[in-house]
């Protein structure tokens, strides 16, 4: 009997049960066994499946380990982030301790005319080397004043992002009371420094946090933001990075049981590896995952990064690993991510004093970087999910990968909204994704057209499970896509269902 179909089985009874007896699954399988030798079998498995066993009158009990209590933010806890968030920039102390990191890096003042003529340079290299087709990059930022222009142009949002990132963890409930978190390719820290300032502003949630990275100049300035930003002996502690390149990580050298596995702006920075090497690199990592634990994929919003992490996250659920979201497969079948660009926005920053001096010349937007756009995932081992509403064959909806026999006609779907607005004022336009289009397809909505009764594809938030109710079926040529025409007589609805 193959190991690989106990496990298998394992798993399938165990999200649906929260205790069942070993012997259940035999029936299961294709080649049946005695208890003990199933157990001997699965028994080392069990706390990676978030199992444990009680040995019953010969059989053995299979009950599932109960999760950690989610850590809930208070109104208090939540009025903070929000003002954070209103105010749109980082903390004063660590854009300043960025400012005294480039003095003290290169000898100079850092708003000395010749150190900002070596950012802009530093900046618009890095700009032309990452809009270069993939196999002509580099994308190394290795060097110091690479470092140093990251610093300056990219820190800002991705920081500002990474908070983002984090509030909506702590709404959908994945955040733990206590939590150990490791950040895969943490460069300067970005990571791990707004976690640091997120949870400053929460009153009895503590975090360790653990760091890979490759380049000693990253590591350099990790070392002095935090040492100059993270309190000592607070309740977030940001371990020193591990100098390492993450195709070639020992896995022993990581801590066990983590909780949260962030991936941020790296996996698409894997330049000489192929899809089902960098989906190898995160099943490997996800061997260190607890068993209720995430893994946090986040990319550039931009369309060739965007579609391959959506083409990456279908690669790791094929090897194991179950989608949180903002992927929903509501009809039960794996969607193929069909030149899926699907990505969250969210308000832009303002701008920094270091990044207003860098735009103190004639082409100042080369140096100004304040739009948060960004594409993520949330995967997990233990089949939770964000939403669980599935559609059956005798639903009143219609399949997405049906819509080409029904060309002109008005119909019923739901789908998820994968995209923030992609249209205009004028007319409104979103993503729409049920996991089982081949070709894209778009709910589009002109402004004139907008009702109470439909207003909620364009409010709803990035990921929401909406029923559309009279839409138009259109094909557009011009874009090998399928709109779904939303107008005033039109009724939509949003899902707000529990989760497994």
């Amino acid at each position: 009997m193959a190991e690989k179909q106990l496990v298998s089985t394992i798993k399938y009874v165990a999200a649906s049960k929260q205790a069942f007896f070993l012997s259940e699954v035999i029936p299961y399988l294709d080649k049946p066994l005695p208890v003990h030798e199933l157990f001997s079998i699965i028994s080392p498995k069990l706390p990676d499946l978030g199992l444990r066993a009680k040995q019953i009158d010969g059989d053995f009990e299979i009950i599932r380990i109960p999760h950690a209590q989610p850590y809930l933010l208070s109104l208090e806890e939540s009025k903070r982030q929000v003002a954070f968030f209103s105010a749109r920039i980082i903390p004063d102390l660590l854009a300043r301790s960025i400012e005294q990191y480039i003095t003290k890096k290169v000898g100079k003042e850092w708003d000395d005319p010749v150190i900002i003529e070596r950012l802009h340079r530093a900046i618009v290299a890095q700009k032309d080397d990452y809009w270069k087709p993939a196999r002509g990059r580099s994308l190394q930022y290795t060097k110091a004043y690479s470092v140093l222009g990251y610093l300056a142009y990219h820190f800002p949002v991705y920081f500002v992002q990474t908070e983002y990132l984090f509030m909506m963890l702590a709404r959908d409930g994945l955040l733990k009371k206590s939590m150990t978190i490791l950040d895969i390719g943490t460069g300067p820290g970005v990571v791990p420094l707004a976690i640091a300032d997120f949870y400053a502003r929460l009153d009895d949630a503590r975090a360790t946090v653990y760091s890979l990275e490759r380049s000693e100049e990253h590591i350099e300035a990790f070392t002095y933001l935090r040492n100059a930003f993270v309190p000592r002996g607070g309740r977030v502690s940001v371990k020193p990075p591990v100098k390492t390149d993450i195709r070639m990580i020992d896995l022993a050298a990581l801590p066990d049981k983590i909780d949260l596995i962030i991936f941020s702006n790296v996996l698409n920075e894997l330049l000489d590896v192929s899809m089902e090497v960098r989906a190898d690199i995160v099943i490997q990592l996800s061997e260190r995952l607890a068993p209720d634990g995430s893994i946090l994929i986040v990319e550039p919003a931009d369309k060739e990064n965007s579609t391959r992490m959506r083409s990456l996250t279908i690669a790791l659920l094929k090897k194991g690993l179950s989608i949180y979201g903002p992927c929903s497969f509501i009809w039960g079948s794996t969607c193929i991510a069909p030149r899926c660009w699907s990505f969250e926005t969210a308000p832009a920053i303002k701008l920094s004093r270091l990044m207003e001096t860098l735009a103190h010349c004639e082409d100042s937007y080369r140096y100004v970087n304040t739009d948060i756009k960004y594409s993520y995932a949330i995967l997990r081992r233990d089949m939770l999910k964000r939403e669980s509403y599935h559609l059956s064959a005798g639903s009143r909806f219609l399949r997405f990968s049906k819509l080409h026999l029904h060309v002109g006609k008005r119909i019923n779907v739901a789908g998820i909204k994968m995209s923030a607005e992609l249209g205009d004022v004028r007319s409104h336009v979103f993503k729409l994704c049920d996991g089982t289009a081949k070709t894209s397809v778009y709910a589009v909505l002109p402004s004139y057209h907008i009702t109470p009764e439909n207003d909620l594809i364009t409010s709803a938030p990035y990921g929401s499970i909406l029923e559309l109710r009279n839409v138009l079926v259109r094909y557009n040529k011009e874009h090998d896509a399928y709109n779904l025409l939303v107008n005033r007589n039109t009724h939509i609805n949003t899902i707000n269902s529990q989760k497994n």
